[in-house]
């Protein structure tokens, strides 16, 4: 039989098949109540000839899910996990999913608890976006709720590190910052300080260990004291640039470890009349900074497709083997706020 035209039912599917409506829900929806083999073939051949679309909402309902997907981030005032959010939701809208959206303040026992409500709820489905910290206890306490949420029948994605045995999206914050040493040194610049972010913060070190790659692949080694550990914000930028000038004033280029923190650390260089002397950097490419002046020199990261990506993802039936990873890089974007350094 060809296929139809216009939207094709459940029901006709079912009448197809030669088969009762919910035998046809069981076996396209993926119930938990088992359809024998060739009964569910049958039913699949049916829609295959009607060219009939399963609803993404119907198979949630049938599988004992609710059609609920929680996004949780560390900061939603924080643009980097607003712009994540803002790609997620574009997904679930087309997919007819409701996203419920979290902040936990960057306090990993939130991540947890959030995790615990939204298994409770019956979600779909858990996006956490952030990075991860050093603190091994919360990691294992969220990958056993993590766990719990799976083997009910719900899906994870992680955005960060690969910490934990869900999918993962994995930013290449260390490739990334090492890139923006190497074009920066290509500048001219010798002399450098690093605003690092707090100190057990996976996606801070890993920047800051790639920029300090990439300056040793220049032959320039980053002094300790030009390194300022401080909040991952813009008020951390801020301080942490008035504490890297007490102790040196000589510095060329300042590497802010995000772009909210550059725009603090410009913030304070202005204070101190050195905004046209000190050049500044920062990562991610927040859209909304972009009319900063002098624009910023940054890593760019396409933050809208990761939170694409990892709603696609738990969206997808799961692999066979180990979790799916997919790497996302940044590219770096030179701008006014490093116009270079010419040596006479």
């Amino acid at each position: 039989m060809g296929a139809k035209r216009g939207a094709v039912t459940l029901e006709e599917v079912a009448r197809e098949a030669g088969v009762s409506l919910a035998t046809a829900s069981r076996a396209i929806n993926g119930s938990a109540r088992t359809v024998r083999p060739e009964i569910r073939e049958r039913v699949e051949r049916a829609a295959r000839a009607l060219n009939y679309t399963a609803n993404a909402q119907a198979q949630a309902v049938a599988r004992g899910r609710t059609n609920l997907v929680g996004l949780v981030v560390q900061d939603i005032e924080d643009p980097y996990f607003s712009s994540i959010a803002a790609g997620a939701m574009r997904v679930a809208e087309a997919n007819g999913l409701m996203v419920s959206i979290a902040g936990t303040g960057r306090r990993p026992d939130k991540e947890i608890e959030y995790a615990a409500a939204l298994r409770g709820l019956r979600a779909a489905a858990i996006v956490i976006a952030g990075s991860r910290t050093d603190d091994r206890d919360a990691l294992e306490r969220l990958g056993a709720e993590l766990d719990a949420f799976e083997r009910s029948g719900g899906r994870v994605a992680l955005i960060g590190q690969r910490r934990l045995p869900v999918d993962t999206v994995v930013v290449a914050n260390r490739a990334g910052a090492r890139d923006l040493a190497t074009r920066l040194t290509g500048l001219g610049y010798r002399s450098f300080g690093v605003l690092a972010g707090p100190r057990n913060l996976l996606t801070a070190t890993d920047r800051l260990a790639g920029f300090t790659e990439g300056m040793a692949g220049a032959g320039i080694t980053l002094p300790p004291d030009m390194i300022v550990h401080g909040e991952f914000n813009r008020d951390g930028g801020h301080d942490a640039m008035l504490e890297l000038l007490a102790r040196r004033r000589d510095v060329e280029c300042v590497f802010a470890v995000n772009d909210v923190m550059a725009v603090g650390a410009l913030a304070a260089l202005r204070s101190r009349g050195l905004d046209r002397r000190v050049a500044v950097a920062g990562f991610d490419d927040i859209a909304t900074l972009r009319d900063i002046v002098p624009a910023l020199t940054t890593v760019r990261l396409p933050l809208a497709r990761i939170g694409a990506a990892a709603l696609e993802m738990v969206l997808r039936e799961p692999a066979e083997g180990p979790h799916r990873r997919l790497v996302v890089r940044g590219e770096v974007v030179l701008r006014e706020s490093t116009p270079g350094v010419r040596r006479g």
